[in-house]
């Protein structure tokens, strides 16, 4: 059989139940949904760690980034680690030259230019509170949202309230995007469309649990099936237009719609998403074609 890689992480790994992240029972979502449809094209789908020795790696054909969720945390190695694979043959889904633009969240900058709505945001190198008090007069908002440029799952980011700054020392420590908290996150939560090849599998809804507004699983929050508006795919395609490279093996568009009924893209997210198989069954069989197809 060929063997495709699922690349994974110390904290995704199965078996390593003391270091699981609380959320790692995605993976397990993931590769139940993928293996028995990979396993009937003839391909043996195998979970390795990115950064095992190389020679873990010496009879894959495609290597899928998968859940590889501590990247974030050393993208220098990380993308190091894809060049090699592809520099040994190994076909990279998806490949080192999209990771590296889509690493870090400036990106966003450019689907802007390209046309795509999205939120406004401030992009610094630190924020600190006066960076804070200037945020809080540029968007006449009583909230913000501050985000780690390089960053995953809402790591290390914070909501701030205009009456209830930071102390006068407090610096947020990392290159950092700031925008207004748009409320709707929370009444309406967060649209997710699933491309696989260029053609949209499934969306889905995610909501904030009681209290708070992150979406992500490990905070609470909750996945439901959506079937979104004609005007809704549009926009979430616009996001994908507007990406400059071929539609990749997958890609996840994270839309946002504000009070105005406008779509806004949070996230395109082409790195190691998770596709959410929950919501989209058939999901397993659209990458397992799309793959057999890319590997011929």
């Amino acid at each position: 059989m060929t063997r495709i890689a699922f690349l994974a992480c110390e904290t995704t790994l199965p078996g390593n139940t003391d270091r699981r992240r609380g959320d790692a029972y995605e993976h397990d979502l993931m590769m139940a949904a993928l293996e028995p449809a990979f396993a009937e094209r003839g391909l043996e789908l195998v979970v390795i760690d990115w950064e095992a020795p190389l020679e873990a790696f010496d009879d894959i054909t495609l290597a899928m980034l998968g859940t590889a969720w501590n990247y974030q945390d050393k993208p220098p190695e990380f993308l190091a680690r894809l060049e090699a694979l592809e520099d040994g043959g190994v076909k990279v889904c998806n490949p080192p030259e999209i990771v590296r633009w889509n690493m870090t969240k400036t990106y966003l900058r450019g689907l802007a230019e390209a046309g795509a709505a999205t939120i406004p945001t401030l992009w610094r190198s630190d924020v600190t509170r006066d960076t804070l008090a200037e945020a809080f007069e540029h968007f006449d908002t009583e909230k913000l949202v501050v985000k780690r440029q390089v960053g995953a799952g809402a790591l290390d980011q914070i909501l701030v309230s205009r009456g209830a700054l930071p102390d006068r020392d407090w610096n947020f420590g990392h290159r950092a995007m700031i925008q207004p908290y748009l409320p709707s996150i929370a009444s309406k939560g967060e649209l997710s469309f699933i491309f696989i090849d260029g053609e949209l599998s499934h969306a889905l809804r995610k909501r904030a649990a009681e209290g708070d507004y992150r979406i992500q699983s490990l905070y609470g929050g909750v996945e439901e099936d959506y079937s979104p508006s004609e005007n809704e795919v549009a926009a979430a395609r616009n996001v994908l237009d507007a990406i400059p490279f071929a539609p990749p093996l997958y890609s996840r568009i994270d839309m946002l719609v504000d009070d105005d009924g406008a779509a806004l893209v949070m996230e395109a997210e082409l790195i190691e998403p998770y596709l959410y198989p929950e919501q989209g069954p058939q999901v397993g069989e659209h990458l397992a074609t799309a793959v057999e197809k890319r590997i011929g």
